[in-house]
């Protein structure tokens, strides 16, 4: 696209993310973003400025009358309450779009206050337990699904517009309904962020004395991982795609009692049928980094306890640029192989180090 001016409203992890993206694609961009309290400016914004990657905070909405194109990226309440004070605002041609994860009542809203013409809901499926400015990149972006759900009045110009953007990103831009959009986030990412939720408290519940936190193996801490996801945005998911949510948390318990059921009649054969079922359509599931639960890109390997094996391992790596995300010792290894986790922020460091590294003769692990 030419020259654009793209304002903001919330710049978190999501709109941080999207803003390097921008800023890489086409320096000349003008991007701005709003904040409500000149007297307190988020931190964020100010680094954004100091990076480069903003061009101005603005603190009235009237700043965003030249908007060529808009990106709502606060909570799915707010960004719905938004549209009501923006409708008199925005130029008619601006292109107005959110990220959040809920479609339905936004898009609904957009249509009911006219502005569904020129509305297109969004939603990059991709992110991380950690937000905020600070932990944004373009390479969130990348190669990551990016669903876009325009209304019943959307101008199909429009929708193409936003479409070939998000391609040029680096994302993969697919249109769904916001109805069809919010039932399958409902099933593979609202359902799955509360029964991660559920379980830590179980647990947090029932550890009186730290030993469960103490001894909890990798395999816990990586089906509870999404928990730690801001509360407020999650809040407002539950709030906004509540029949969705609830018709799948309905499924889930009648598969809970099934199994509880099975368990109690000591039924051999339903439970390992169970299991199977489950293990064959994971299995299914492409190995790829463009599913709505974010992939993390790791491996295991076997090191000898001395003095500066970690340091080698590290060396190595970077001696060969291959950048490091994190890296530790596991500690308890119930379900897991090798003693140290290295995690990598893309899968193709991830090949290249366990290439690199068997080369050495280190016994890697990869899942």
């Amino acid at each position: 696209m030419n020259d654009l001016v793209v304002g903001f409203i919330g710049f978190g992890l999501i709109g941080g993310s999207l803003a390097h993206a921008l800023r890489e694609q086409n320096p000349k961009h003008r991007l701005i973003a709003y904040y409500y309290n000149k007297n307190k400016v988020n931190s964020g914004l100010t680094k954004a400025v100091q990076d480069g990657v903003l061009d101005d905070i603005v603190f009235d909405l009237e700043c965003l009358r030249e908007c060529d194109l808009l990106f709502l990226c606060a909570p799915v309440l707010s960004n719905i309450s938004y549209l009501s004070k923006l409708k008199n605002i925005v130029k008619t041609t601006c292109i107005i779009t959110d990220v959040g994860s809920v479609k339905g009542n936004i898009c609904k809203e957009a249509v009911a206050l006219g502005l569904g013409s020129q509305f297109v809901g969004g939603h990059p499926m991709a992110g991380s337990e950690k937000t905020g400015y600070t932990n944004s990149s373009s390479r969130l972006l990348e190669n990551a699904y990016y669903i876009l759900t325009p209304t019943k009045e959307t101008k199909e110009g429009i929708t193409e517009i936003l479409y070939s953007l998000i391609k040029s990103l680096g994302s993969i831009p697919v249109i769904l309904s916001p109805s069809e959009h919010d039932d399958i986030t409902a099933a593979i990412s609202h359902v799955p962020h509360i029964i991660a939720a559920c379980l830590v408290n179980m647990v947090k519940k029932a550890d009186n004395e730290d030993k469960m936190k103490t001894l909890a193996a990798g395999g816990f801490k990586d089906i509870t991982r999404i928990a730690s996801s801001s509360p407020v945005m999650w809040q407002n998911i539950c709030l906004t795609n509540t029949d969705s949510i609830l018709h799948f948390l309905d499924n889930y318990i009648d598969s809970l009692n099934e199994v509880k059921d099975s368990l109690s009649a000591n039924k051999e054969e339903a439970i390992f049928d169970f299991f199977q079922s489950a293990g064959e359509y994971r299995d299914s599931i492409p190995n790829t980094s463009t599913g709505l639960l974010n992939k993390v890109y790791e491996l295991y390997l076997d090191i000898n306890d001395e003095t500066g094996a970690i340091a080698t391992v590290a060396t190595l790596l970077a001696t060969n640029l291959i950048s490091i995300k994190n890296i530790g010792i596991i500690h308890n290894r119930e379900f897991e192989e090798g003693v140290l986790r290295i995690e990598f922020y893309n899968q193709n460091s991830c090949e290249a180090a366990a290439l690199l590294l068997r080369k050495h003769n280190y016994t890697v692990y990869e899942r």
